[in-house]
C-alpha cells in the first residue's frame, strides 16, 4: 500500500512539474522532501520532458518565421554584393521549417500519449478489462519510449 501511495505522489508531482510549478512548491504540496522531488526529476528526466513540451513545433516555426522576417529586412538594407550570406541564412531557415513540418518530435508523442491516456481512462469506466494496473503498464512503456526518444536526441 505504501508503494501505491508513493507512486501516486510521484505521478502527481510529475504533473505539477510539467505545469511549471517549482520543485520546492511541489514538495510542499505532495508532502515529500525537496530532495525526493529533485531525485524524481533527475531519474525521470522530467526537465527534458518539460523542455520538449515547451518547444512545440508551432512555437519553433513561429520563431523561425520571425527570424526570416528579420533577415528579409536586413536584406533590404544590404548592398547587393554582400547579400549572399543573408540569402544563405534564409535558405537554411526555410529548410529547417520544412523539416519541422515533416518530422514527428517527442512533443507529438507526448501529446498523443496524454490524449490516449485520457481516452483510456474514459474507456475504463465501462470496460472492466482496463484495470489501473493495465493503465500503469501502458503509462510505463509510453514514458520509456519518450525517454529513449529524448535520449537519442540529447
Amino acid at each position: 500500500m505504501a508503494n501505491k501511495v508513493s507512486t501516486d505522489k510521484k505521478e502527481f508531482a510529475e504533473a505539477l512539474f510539467m505545469q511549471g510549478m517549482p520543485q520546492n512548491s511541489i514538495a510542499e504540496k505532495v508532502g515529500v522532501s525537496a530532495n525526493t522531488v529533485g531525485k524524481w526529476v533527475k531519474d525521470g528526466c522530467w526537465g527534458e520532458k518539460r523542455a520538449a513540451m515547451s518547444n512545440t513545433r508551432k512555437s519553433l516555426q513561429n520563431e523561425l518565421l520571425s527570424a526570416i522576417k528579420d533577415k528579409i529586412e536586413e536584406l533590404r538594407d544590404l548592398d547587393i554584393s554582400k547579400s549572399a550570406t543573408v540569402v544563405d541564412q534564409l535558405v537554411k531557415l526555410s529548410a529547417t521549417i520544412e523539416r519541422l513540418d515533416k518530422e514527428a518530435s517527442a512533443v507529438d508523442f507526448i501529446e498523443c500519449f496524454m490524449a490516449f491516456g485520457r481516452w483510456l481512462e474514459y474507456q475504463a469506466e465501462t470496460d472492466l478489462e482496463i484495470t489501473p494496473e493495465f493503465r500503469k503498464l501502458v503509462n510505463k512503456y509510453q514514458n520509456k519510449y519518450i525517454l529513449e526518444m529524448l535520449g537519442s536526441k540529447l
